[in-house]
C-alpha cells in the first residue's frame, strides 16, 4: 500500500496537470490545400506577433495585478540574532554597571494594511484603462496580421496566375513554333518564322522559370507571417470568380474615426493622461496605514539557554504621513499632467486629420484601381479578339507572321496587365478596409 506522502503526491500531481493554463494545447495544423480564411485563422493564432502581443497582455495584467496587491493586508516576518563582543558599562555613583546580556535576538511579526494611499488609488483608477490599451495593442497586432498574411497570400496567387497565363502562351507558342518550322519544311515560308517563333518561345520560358522559382521564397515568407511550422507545406486556393463579382458590388463605407484602433488607442492614453493629473493633485493627501507587530525577545549570557525563556512585546497602530511643503515639486508636477493633457488633445486631433487623408487616400487608390482594372480588362478581351483574327488570317495566308508575333506579344502583355490590375484591386480594398478599421 501506498504510504500518506505517496497519496498526497499522486492527488496534487492530477490536480497540476488538470488545470486549465498549465499545458497550453497545440493549434491544429491545417494541411493540403488551404483557403485565405484558414491561412488567415491559423496566423491569428500561431504568428510570432500574435502571440509576442498576447505575451505582452499578459505580462501587463500581471503587472497591473501586483500594483493592486498593495491593498491587501502586507504580512511580514524576521528575525536577529546578535553577539555583544562589548556590553555597555556605566558608572552610577560608585559602582560600575554593565548593561544587557552577551546573546540577544528577536523574532517578528509585523500585520500592516493600507487605507488610504495615492499610489493606490491610481492603480485601482487605472487598471480598468491599462488593460484596454493592452486588449487594443493585441487587436492593432490581429489587423496588421491579417493584411500583411493577406497580401502575402496573394502575392502566390499572382504568381500562379501569371504562370498560368505563361503556360498558355507556351502551348500556343510551341503550336506557333511547330506550323512554322512545317511551312518552313514544306518552302512555303523562309526560316524567319519559325526563328521568330523560336525567339519567342523561349522568353517565355525564361519568363516561367524565374516564376516558378520564385514560389517557394513566396510560400516560405507566408508560413514566417504564419507561424506555421517549416518542415510542413501546403498550397492555397481562391475562388478567382467569386471574388470579382464581391470587389464589383463593393461599396465603401464612410469613415468613422472610433472604428480606427489607432484612435481608441490614443483616447486610452488621453482618459490615462487625465488620471495621471488627478494622482499628481492627490499628492496634498496624507497617507494613512495600520499595522499589528508582535516580537519576541531573546536575552541570555549562555547561547544554548538563549531561546528558554521569551519576552514578548505586542503593538497595534496607525501610520498617518502629510506631506507639508517638498519644495514646490507637487505643483511643477501637476502642471506637467495638465500640459500632458493638453498635449495629448493635440495628438488626437492630429492623428484624426492623418486618419482622414489616409481614408481618402486609400478610396481614391482602390476607385482608381478598380477602374484601371475594368479597362485593362476590356483591353485584354480586345487583344484577345485580335489575336484569334490575325492568327486564322496567318493560317490562311493572309498576315505575315510578324504581325501575328505583335499580337501574341499584345496578348500576353493584357493578360499579365490584367491579372496585376485585379490583384491590385485586391491589395487597395485590403488598405482601404484598414483605413475604415473594419478589418476584424
Amino acid at each position: 500500500m501506498r504510504t500518506m506522502k505517496q497519496r498526497l503526491f499522486a492527488g496534487l500531481s492530477l490536480l497540476f496537470f488538470a488545470v486549465p493554463g498549465f499545458a497550453q494545447e497545440e493549434a491544429p495544423i491545417p494541411k493540403n490545400v488551404l483557403t485565405l480564411e484558414e491561412v488567415v485563422d491559423y496566423a491569428l493564432v500561431q504568428s510570432p506577433i500574435i502571440r509576442q502581443a498576447l505575451i505582452d497582455q499578459e505580462i501587463g495584467d500581471r503587472d497591473i495585478k501586483a500594483n493592486l496587491a498593495d491593498w491587501y493586508p502586507q504580512i511580514t516576518a524576521s528575525a536577529a540574532g546578535i553577539y555583544n563582543i562589548k556590553l555597555q558599562q556605566q558608572i552610577i555613583g560608585d559602582q560600575l554597571i554593565t548593561f544587557g546580556q552577551t546573546y540577544n535576538s528577536n523574532a517578528l511579526l509585523e500585520v500592516g494594511q493600507t487605507l488610504f494611499n495615492r499610489d493606490q488609488l491610481f492603480a485601482s483608477k487605472s487598471a480598468k484603462y491599462y488593460r484596454q490599451q493592452l486588449q487594443q495593442v493585441t487587436e492593432n497586432a490581429r489587423i496588421n496580421t491579417v493584411v500583411d498574411v493577406s497580401k502575402a497570400f496573394y502575392s502566390i496567387l499572382l504568381s500562379e496566375e501569371q504562370l498560368k497565363i505563361l503556360d498558355q502562351n507556351l502551348d500556343r507558342l510551341d503550336k506557333q513554333y511547330k506550323d512554322a518550322y512545317s511551312r518552313f519544311e514544306a518552302g512555303l515560308v523562309d526560316k524567319t518564322d519559325y526563328q521568330r517563333a523560336s525567339i519567342a518561345l523561349t522568353n517565355v520560358k525564361s519568363d516561367r522559370n524565374r516564376m516558378a522559382n520564385s514560389f517557394e521564397a513566396k510560400y516560405d515568407y507566408l508560413k514566417q507571417l504564419m507561424g506555421y511550422p517549416d518542415s510542413l507545406d501546403f498550397t492555397i486556393e481562391f475562388d478567382l470568380q467569386a471574388e470579382t463579382n464581391k470587389v464589383v458590388e463593393d461599396v465603401a463605407d464612410p469613415l468613422i474615426l472610433e472604428n480606427r484602433v489607432e484612435y481608441r488607442l490614443l483616447q486610452t492614453q488621453q482618459t490615462l493622461n487625465e488620471v495621471q493629473t488627478g494622482y499628481e493633485r492627490w499628492n496634498y493627501l496624507p497617507q494613512l496605514s495600520a499595522y499589528y507587530r508582535y516580537n519576541w525577545n531573546y536575552f541570555n549570557n549562555s547561547f544554548s539557554d538563549l531561546y528558554n525563556t521569551a519576552y514578548p512585546v505586542s503593538s497595534v497602530g496607525l501610520n498617518l504621513a502629510i506631506p507639508i511643503f517638498q519644495g514646490g515639486k507637487r505643483v511643477h508636477r501637476v502642471k506637467a499632467a495638465e500640459l500632458q493633457v493638453d498635449r495629448g488633445r493635440v495628438e488626437i486631433e492630429n492623428l484624426s486629420n492623418q486618419l482622414r487623408t489616409e481614408y481618402s487616400g486609400a478610396l481614391a487608390d482602390f476607385n482608381s484601381s478598380v477602374y484601371e482594372w475594368q479597362l485593362i480588362r476590356e483591353n485584354m478581351e480586345m487583344a484577345e479578339e485580335v489575336y484569334n483574327i490575325i492568327k486564322m488570317q496567318y493560317d490562311e495566308g493572309i498576315k505575315a507572321y510578324v504581325e501575328l508575333v505583335v499580337a501574341e506579344t499584345d496578348l500576353q502583355t493584357a493578360q499579365i496587365n490584367h491579372i496585376n490590375a485585379f490583384y491590385q484591386v485586391l491589395e487597395d480594398k485590403l488598405d482601404l478596409e484598414r483605413a475604415l478599421g473594419t478589418i476584424n
